[in-house]
């Protein structure tokens, strides 16, 4: 994602979440050279961020609310983005919800 250019970036999903708001926005996008730098996550959550970042940016730059209700109406988390988080581990196992099976017999 850092410092590669979108016609090029490899993993063709990718690329395509990240022309959403490019393609949304309409012609205020071609006013502007973007550069988006993303780290830690995998390539799909990297793109999501970057995404987000591209999304808000343009919002930030457009007068008045039209693109912000455009982008939000499209998908709710271009602006937003995603709440969930990984369960924290709890005593008594493994992991968040996996306990140690018992046997009785």
């Amino acid at each position: 994602m850092n410092s590669v250019l979108l016609n090029v970036l490899v993993p063709e999903t990718a690329r395509a979440k990240i022309l959403e708001p490019i393609l949304l926005s309409g012609d205020l996008a071609k006013e502007y050279d973007i550069d988006v730098t993303v780290n830690g996550g995998g390539f799909m959550g990297q793109a999501e961020a970057a995404r987000m970042a591209v999304a808000r940016a343009l919002t930030g730059v457009s007068k008045g609310s039209v693109l912000r209700q455009v982008f939000t109406d499209y998908d709710r988390t271009m602006l937003s983005g995603d709440s969930r988080r990984k369960e924290s581990k709890k005593f008594g196992g493994p992991g968040a919800r996996r306990r140690k099976q018992k046997s009785y017999r």
